[in-house]
């Protein structure tokens, strides 16, 4: 339950009849919410693993979304996207809202970075991709182009967006869960990186900066550079691996404050921490720069590399003080479940009128008006 996931789960509460068409799905891995949704998988699914060997199936994707039957009785189509699900059609002249968290990232301009990734499947799989790569961008360009209108998640994919598809789009912030954190008294003398543990996260930053610095480190989360990652740590730095909400929680309240050392198009870990009254300390790129206050609820640094960064952190350490957990606090809450719903219906009662008049909004949509 990631960004996306939430902003779909959203989407669930505001449309709870409706059902949901995704590439995979794992039930168990969902929220009780989404499970009351009909839910739909393409045929990806069939495949030993699908949930977590789908992003080697990629030359699969246009005909799997191909193949997804959107239900003829559908008025208008609702998206949520950072792949090829925009791909899906619907009968024609049916409205299509596609809700960007990014052009896909591993078909315009993060490559190499996929292939790092893909790389444990030896050459074949390399090859593979390289071959696919093309076909699968180009079903994804001709997808945005049938798309009625997007919304962005930031200002940042807002311009990925212009730059990928040629296309306008409204930005939207997703929402964080802000009722399930809460700022502590008790802060402890450790940094958090809470990361999916691939290339482009660039925990490696961390964990070189923290070896010399030799401050506690602790690190959440999984993915295919762990092994890596812990071969080149040093004592003070501990892998906690994937860990229960109630661990995670703790961990936001209790530390000095997050690390976010790479490029997100949006990153919901900065705002998860600062809801727990906790800064955060960030590369000074992406969508970031609209979630973190720089100097009242975080400070940036300028150049990814180790050295930066290990400078950064003691700068910080000296006078972590100052940084006022109700502030942070505050300034999450410009992102929360309520402001994200209210935005969406503002966005759809606006721009499709004869889809959602007044006199048809739903009681989750009345909740959401002043």
């Amino acid at each position: 339950m990631r960004g996306g996931e939430k902003v779909l789960q959203e989407f669930g509460r505001l449309f709870p009849q409706a059902p949901i068409l995704t590439l995979v799905a794992r039930p168990d891995w969902l929220t009780d919410d989404l499970r009351k949704h009909r839910i739909q998988p393409s045929l990806i699914q069939r495949f030993p693993a699908a949930a977590r060997r789908y992003p080697s199936l990629l030359p699969l994707f246009p005909t799997a979304v191909r193949n997804l039957s959107v239900p003829r009785e559908t008025d208008f189509l609702l998206s949520s996207d950072a792949s090829v699900i925009k791909g899906l059609k619907a009968e024609p002249g049916v409205p299509h809202v596609c809700f960007c968290h990014s052009p896909p990232r591993y078909l315009w301009d993060l490559q190499s970075t996929y292939l790092q990734k893909a790389s444990k499947l030896g050459p074949l799989g390399r090859n593979v991709f390289r071959a696919a790569a093309p076909y699968v961008r180009n079903f994804d360009r001709r997808a945005a182009d049938r798309v009625t209108a997007f919304i962005a998640n930031s200002t940042f994919v807002r311009e990925r967006i212009k730059a990928a598809y040629d296309r306008e789009s409204t930005v939207i912030y997703p929402p964080v869960a802000l009722d399930e954190f809460s700022p502590s008294e008790r802060v402890e003398d450790f940094y958090l990186i809470v990361s999916e543990q691939t290339p482009y996260k660039r925990v490696d930053l961390a964990v070189r900066a923290f070896a010399k610095l030799g401050k506690p480190l602790v690190v959440i989360g999984d993915g295919p550079e762990r092994a890596h990652l812990e071969s080149i740590a040093t004592p003070n730095i501990r892998f906690l691996g994937r860990q229960p909400d109630a661990v995670l929680k703790e961990h936001y309240q209790r530390c000095r404050a997050l690390l976010f050392p790479g490029v997100e198009d949006f990153g919901i870990t900065p705002l998860e921490a600062q809801a727990s009254g906790r800064p955060v300390i960030a590369f000074g790129k992406g969508g970031v720069l609209e979630t973190v206050v720089n100097g009242r609820t975080g400070i940036f640094f300028d150049s990814q590399t180790p050295e930066v960064l290990a400078e950064t952190v003691a700068a910080f350490d000296a006078h972590w003080e100052i940084f006022d957990p109700q502030q942070c606090r505050a300034n999450a809450a410009r992102f929360g479940e309520q402001a994200f719903r209210a935005a969406i219906t503002e966005y759809l009662t606006t721009n499709f009128p004869a889809y959602f008049p007044q006199a048809r909004r739903t009681e989750a949509y009345a909740e959401t008006l002043p």
